[in-house]
């Protein structure tokens, strides 16, 4: 891949920023820019409390992670998986079970030139360009790595990325057709960003996101349950990130409304096909 002196792959716009990069800084990540940076203080300065919720939005898809590896699902397909710097996907996964494999998503370039160089050391870990509007494209994709059977259980990881995707490209629709890939005993783990219980500098601070390639669409909780189709959602359903089967020793927050989003994980069950 040809690069810039910079090191950013050839035709990446600097003058913008990316939404995985500032994800990266809220997480406390290297690879981010000063355009970067600039947008994430702004919208830090507005909602003071948005690297806690980026990171209790990354401890949620751990613990989600492991609930997958306990019911017995060795296989991750992460779609909007921005950088895999801090708390990735495939360290919680290995760390439990060192055969399990994961494929990464983004639609980010600059991200996905990251995670390879991230990845090049890392066994049964690959990263993918691709768009979540196209579900069957990423499943053929990532079905062609021979990293992902798509016949067994897989665990369909869309944290933080649905809410990218605006009403008008039909989001539901979009979720429908990747549900329709999976096989019985396949989960599919969501987070999302709400507008419910949520305070005017917060929505402010969304708006915001509009000077990124790809604007934040808040969503109720009853929008974000629609996406799990038919499949069953788990206990303890849809709720506030931190309130996601919580670590035991884990000190909960008053008010966990304030992280500004939902999570939930639902699998397929044969009652459902």
């Amino acid at each position: 891949m040809a690069e810039q002196a910079s090191g950013v792959p050839a035709g990446v716009d600097l003058s913008r920023p990316s939404a995985a990069r500032v994800y990266d800084y809220f997480l406390g990540g290297a690879h981010n820019f000063d355009v970067d940076r600039q947008l994430a203080e702004q919208i830090a300065a507005m909602t003071p409390h948005l690297a806690e919720t980026m990171r209790a939005g990354r401890a949620f898809l751990r613990r989600a992670v492991r609930t997958l590896l306990a019911d017995g699902v060795d296989q991750f397909l992460d779609i909007g998986s921005g950088i895999p710097t801090v708390g990735n996907v495939h360290e919680a996964a290995h760390a439990v079970n060192p055969a399990a494999t994961v494929v990464y998503v983004d639609i980010d370039p600059v991200a996905v030139a990251h995670s390879r160089s991230i990845l090049a050391e890392v066994g049964r870990a690959v990263v993918l360009q691709a768009d979540l509007r196209a579900p069957e494209a990423i499943c053929a994709q990532a079905a062609a790595t021979g990293l992902i059977d798509f016949a067994r259980p897989v665990g369909i990881l869309l944290a933080g990325v649905a809410h990218f995707v605006p009403d008008a490209d039909d989001p539901q629709g979009i979720l429908r057709r990747l549900r329709a890939t999976a096989a019985v005993g396949s989960y599919l783990v969501i987070s999302h960003a709400t507008y419910e219980d949520q305070p005017p500098e917060v929505l402010a601070a969304q708006r915001l996101s509009a000077r990124t390639d790809t604007e934040i669409t808040l969503r109720s909780r009853a929008e974000v349950t629609a996406m799990f189709g038919d499949f069953t959602i788990v206990d303890p359903g849809v709720v506030h990130l931190p309130l996601w089967r919580p670590d035991p020793d884990a000190e909960l927050d008053a008010h966990p409304e304030r992280f500004g989003a939902f999570g939930g994980v639902a699998r397929l069950d044969a009652a459902a096909v």
